[in-house]
């Protein structure tokens, strides 16, 4: 196969980009190594409702963002935070009234993030769209790059376009090798949520909002260290998702954590709590095209992301870092990486 330009990863980034170049009539190709679309971006599907396993809110003052959701149609809402909040000490006991509705102001999406993928994707030609496609080589040619897929297949482009953390781009093989510090900065670019892992509890019925909670709650016991309410914007089912704070080493074994955080659900929420309808657990420590060996250790403080200045520049500019972590002002958030995908852009219209 050959093309202008090749962008590697489906995620939210890739998607627009590509989206843009199939509207302006350029060549590209876009290939993403999961079967399915959206990157970081994940929703599961419980009868009418839809639940975000990956990022799930964005916030005013993301222009970005708030202009793909408007021009696709969409439809946002407030995080909802009505209602008392909880905080579980080290010891298990529950305080009532604690603390304060940290998500307060922030938006979601009705039908869940995935709505975005979902839209984006038919602005896509299907010929130009390749899943279950992982890249793992990368040559320097003389009018471009030649990418090599792992089924042995050869993709060559003028430009190719990394829409994808840095880390996980940082082991594909290079030739000629890239330089020393290139990859050094790639390796030490933290993956913005790649040492996290996530659950949710869906349920028939919101019984804590009838009990006069909002479904916030704060642990310092865990497993899940903050809760929110999870719920679509309207009718069931409902839902309360909890970020998961102990290391990624003792999450290995799936079914004692899906325990504890039924366990967990029951002291905070009440007996209630203890059958939910569906729990979903999605640790992306240990997926391979988010997270390598170096995000087992979680981001607990958001980094200062942009582009590091080596890179900036390389192999004749025709290699582009277009991922979220790539953005200047709002690296790791969804407004990143649309702000990267414009990045990406301009570097592919200066030639």
């Amino acid at each position: 196969m050959q093309t202008q330009t090749l962008i590697i990863g489906g995620g939210l980034s890739g998607l627009s980009l590509a989206a843009r170049l199939s509207a302006e009539g350029q060549d590209f190709l876009l290939v993403e190594a999961r079967e399915r679309w959206g990157g970081r971006i994940l929703s599961e599907q419980y009868q009418v409702g839809t639940f975000d396993l990956g990022p799930s809110w964005f916030w005013p003052g993301q222009p970005r963002i708030a202009a793909l959701v408007a021009r696709l149609g969409l439809t946002r809402f407030e995080q909802f935070y009505q209602g008392e909040l909880l905080y579980e000490d080290e010891r298990g006991h529950v305080q009532r009234g604690r603390g304060f509705a940290s998500m307060q102001g922030s938006w979601r999406l009705q039908g869940g993030l995935a709505a975005l993928i979902n839209k984006l994707l038919p602005e896509i030609p299907s010929d130009k769209r390749f899943s279950a496609m992982p890249i793992n080589a990368l040559r320097r040619t003389s009018d471009g790059i030649a990418a090599q897929t792992e089924a042995g297949a050869e993709i060559a482009a003028r430009k190719v376009v990394l829409a994808l953390p840095p880390r996980v781009a940082a082991q594909f093989s290079y030739a000629p090798a890239l330089p020393s510090g290139a990859l050094t900065a790639m390796e030490g670019i933290p993956t913005w949520m790649a040492g996290q892992a996530k659950a949710i509890a869906v349920y028939d019925r919101p019984f804590w909002r009838d009990n006069g909670l909002s479904g916030d709650a704060t642990s310092r016991l865990g497993p899940m260290v903050e809760c929110h309410d999870a719920s679509p914007l309207e009718g069931g089912p409902y839902a309360i998702f909890g970020f998961i704070g102990i290391p990624p080493d003792m999450r290995r074994d799936t079914e004692a954590l899906r325990e504890q955080v039924r366990m967990q659900l029951v002291r905070l929420f009440g007996p209630e709590a203890q059958n939910p309808k569906r729990l979903y657990v999605k640790d992306w420590a240990f997926d391979p095209y988010t997270a390598t060996a170096l995000d087992q250790k979680p981001v607990h403080a958001h980094p200062d992301y942009g582009l590091p200045r080596a890179l900036s520049d390389l192999w004749d500019n025709a290699l582009v870092f277009g991922g979220t972590e790539a953005a200047p002002t709002f690296g790791g958030f969804l407004e990143g990486a649309l702000e990267a995908a414009e990045q990406a852009h301009a570097a592919i219209a200066a030639g």
